[in-house]
């Protein structure tokens, strides 16, 4: 189908992960859906809950995985051939604790940086050629490379409040990467979200 987009949030089904850092992608996805008043549905045949939406003439599927991060890719695939979405209208949002926090960064395709859930999909798809929106989270303050208890851990309220303003940007971009196309979303917002979006 030439008109339809995908989106995909990623995280950890259930509501113990539900604010967590490495649940950005799922909050990013559940902001884009009530910004467009769309309806949530539990899609057991993708493993998957999701949101249908008509915008500007485009049929938009957001999707949160409930497979857990590890195995996303056992939702997306599916969800991709069903709907014959081409590679480069799949949108996968994702934390990203190499990028700072406050920061977000849109790429044409790429790779996983390590990350699971991406992985998971790459395999899946066959390809690394679909569009990511990482979402910076930063990491501990000590450097450690293992980061599980960082990254399963809820924001704090400082970390909170630039959360939402991130997360608004982000839709912000989500938005332009529909409308006008990628270039002009990453130049318009990828980096450090300004404090007047």
């Amino acid at each position: 189908m030439e008109n339809v987009r995908l989106i995909v949030g990623l995280g950890n089904p259930g509501a113990k992960y539900a604010r967590t850092r490495h649940n950005v992608g799922f909050q990013l996805v559940e902001r884009l859906a009530e910004r467009w008043r769309a309806t949530w549905t539990t899609e057991k045949k993708f493993k998957s809950a999701v949101a249908r939406v008509e915008r500007n003439g485009t049929t938009i599927l957001l999707c949160q995985p409930q497979t857990f991060m590890n195995a996303s890719g056992d939702a997306v695939g599916p969800l991709v051939s069903y709907y014959r979405v081409p590679v480069a209208q799949v949108l996968v949002a994702v934390d990203d604790a190499d990028l700072p926090m406050g920061e977000i960064r849109l790429r044409e395709r790429g790779s996983s940086g390590g990350h699971h859930g991406l992985e998971s999909i790459e395999t899946h798809l066959g390809t690394r050629d679909f569009v990511r929106l990482r979402i910076g989270i930063g990491r501990t303050d000590d450097g450690r490379r293992e980061i599980t208890d960082y990254v399963l851990a809820p924001f704090s309220a400082t970390e909170t409040v630039l959360v939402d303003r991130v997360l608004k940007a982000a839709a912000a971009q989500v938005e332009c990467w529909l409308d006008a196309g990628i270039g002009k979303a990453m130049s318009q917002f990828n980096g450090v979200v300004k404090d007047s979006v």
